[in-house]
Order: structure tokens, then C-alpha cells, then sequence
């Protein structure tokens, strides 16, 4: 059991904050890092949010540079750059890319055995290439992947059979894009399978339940043509995150891995349900999918390998 630590977040813009004041919190932390090219911006949003302590407990929170996150054994990355206008989203993932490659020179060199929770999107993209760029093992690279879309997927479902969505077991795989996958055949709420069953007086229709997924995969878009963003879930998602690696939980999550064999995939990052603990991502948790889910899922590997291939660090 891991007590209370410290934790940096590279990146404060509104993921990174939003992950910030969960973390916050969660009284679990002793210290938070904030690191950012905008350096004025990092100390305003780190004196702000400490102001909060006499409400949630004593944790420090300041900005920073690399050499201040020494000894952090976690660190959320949450920094990357917005599409401009007229740039191809390849141009985009470069300039990403070389971003991150900035970013793993200096995890090298002052905090080597952190693990790193990646968030900037594209998450499994970026994922796959901060495993490439960093020296430390693979397995202490996560990205946040489908946990955010599971979170939707799960909330949704919950709200069309009137229970608590932790009550829900579900699970979106894939990438964290248009390409994800729902799977349908493991989904159950109590141990009752929702495909084709009738629960809590509820059917389960087929037209129904792809409506219902749609609003998942096209939930980003709806929020950010709202509200220009998306933040508050994501920040749950990733004070979740730590949680489960610094309490050991071995929880099954899905987080976005590099695959070795699994479905018939390699070398490629996507979701799929893995443990993770204090020594990061373990064991993957491979559910039978159907055959549609399958190709689906085979499909999203392919998607994402065309981007990587494309890729200059």
C-alpha cells in the first residue's frame, strides 16, 4: 500500500487541471507538480488550487519544472497542441509527437521509474509512441484509452435501466475514436447478460442500444461544440486511474496497452480490459467477443496503424 505521495501533471490546460482538483481531492496525494511551458500559468492555477486545502486536507501543490517532479512516482501527462486551421490531423500527430519527444528526454532523466498516464489525444497514438521514446519499461506507459468512453457506455446504459451504473459491466474496447468497439456479448448487469434479455422489466432492443451507443462515441463532439472542450469526466478518469495503481487494486480497467498476439493483433496500442496495480499494466484480460466484434475490433488496430505509420520522432 502506497502511502501519500507525489504526483506531477505535465500539461495544465483543462484536462490537466480537471485531473488536478480530482486528484486533489482525493486526500491521497501529499504533493502535486504542475509543469508547463506557460510557467506563469502552472503557478496561477497551482496557487489557486491549494488555496483549497482547509476543505479537503492538508496536499502542496506548486509549479514546476522536470527536476522538481524527482521522486514523483506518478506522473499524468496531459500536454499536446490543437489542430490549426487547414493542418492535416498527420501534421497534427507530428507536432504532438516531437512534443512528446521533449517530454520523454526529461522523464528519463529525473524521474525514470515514474509510471506515466497518458491523456493527450490521440491517447493510444501517443501512447504507443511515448513506450517508443522512453527508456522505461512498457508496462509503466498507460494511456487512459476507453475508460472514459466505458465510463459513458456504463452511465448511459444505467440510465435506460434505472440502475446504479456501477451496477452496469460493460466495456467499450478499441481505440478511443470513432473506431471503438462496444461489446455487446459480455455486457450484464448482476450476472444477466443485457443481449437479447429483458431486465428490470426492460427489453433489450437492438435499434435502442445502437442509439445509445452512438451517443458514446459521438459524446466529445457533442460536449466540445457546447462547450469547446471536454475536462470533468477525463480528470475522473484519470484520479481513478491512480488511485488503482497506488492502492494496488490489480483492478481490471480498459486502458490502452500495446498488444502482443491478442486477437490476432501486434504492435499496436488500443484498449482492451488489463489489471493494473503499483507495477502499472499486467495481465491482459482478453473477454470472447463474437465475430462481429471481432472484425471490429481488428478494424480499429488497422486504423490506428495507418496513423502510426505516417508518424516522424
Amino acid at each position: 500500500m502506497i502511502k501519500k505521495q507525489k504526483v506531477g501533471i505535465v500539461g495544465t490546460g483543462q484536462v490537466g487541471m480537471a485531473a488536478a482538483f480530482a486528484i486533489f481531492q482525493q486526500q491521497k496525494v501529499s504533493e502535486l507538480v504542475l509543469v508547463d511551458r506557460d510557467k506563469a500559468r502552472a503557478e496561477g492555477e497551482a496557487m489557486d488550487l491549494m488555496h483549497g486545502q482547509a476543505y479537503v486536507g492538508r496536499c502542496g501543490v506548486r509549479a514546476g519544472d522536470y527536476a522538481d517532479l524527482k521522486d514523483a512516482q506518478l506522473i499524468v501527462i496531459s500536454a499536446g497542441v490543437s489542430q490549426k486551421p487547414g493542418e492535416s490531423r498527420l501534421q497534427l500527430l507530428n507536432r504532438n509527437a516531437a512534443i512528446f519527444a521533449e517530454i520523454a528526454v526529461q522523464l528519463d532523466q529525473y524521474v525514470p521509474d515514474a509510471i506515466l498516464l497518458i491523456a493527450t489525444n490521440p491517447v493510444d497514438i501517443l501512447t504507443y509512441v511515448m513506450q517508443d521514446l522512453s527508456k522505461r519499461p512498457a508496462n509503466l506507459v498507460i494511456g487512459t484509452g476507453t475508460m472514459l468512453d466505458t465510463t459513458r457506455f456504463r452511465t448511459l446504459l444505467a440510465e435506460y435501466y434505472c440502475v446504479d451504473p456501477r451496477s452496469v459491466h460493460a466495456f467499450i474496447i478499441g481505440e478511443h475514436g470513432d473506431s471503438e468497439v462496444p461489446v455487446w456479448s459480455t455486457a450484464d448487469i448482476a450476472g444477466s447478460l443485457l443481449a437479447d434479455n429483458r431486465i428490470l422489466g426492460k427489453p433489450f432492443d437492438r435499434e435502442v442500444m445502437e442509439g445509445l451507443f452512438q451517443k458514446v462515441r459521438t459524446a466529445a463532439f457533442e460536449i466540445i461544440n457546447r462547450k469547446g472542450y471536454t475536462n470533468w469526466a477525463i480528470g475522473l478518469v484519470i484520479a481513478h486511474l491512480l488511485r488503482t495503481i497506488q492502492d494496488d487494486q490489480n483492478s481490471v480497467l480498459p486502458v490502452s496497452v500495446r498488444l502482443a498476439g491478442e486477437y490476432g493483433i501486434d504492435d499496436v496500442c488500443l484498449s482492451i480490459p488489463v489489471a493494473v496495480g503499483l507495477h502499472g499494466v499486467g495481465e491482459r484480460v482478453a473477454p470472447t467477443l463474437d465475430a462481429e466484434e471481432l472484425q471490429k475490433l481488428k478494424h480499429s488496430a488497422d486504423v490506428l496503424k495507418e496513423s502510426l505509420a505516417g508518424i516522424q520522432y
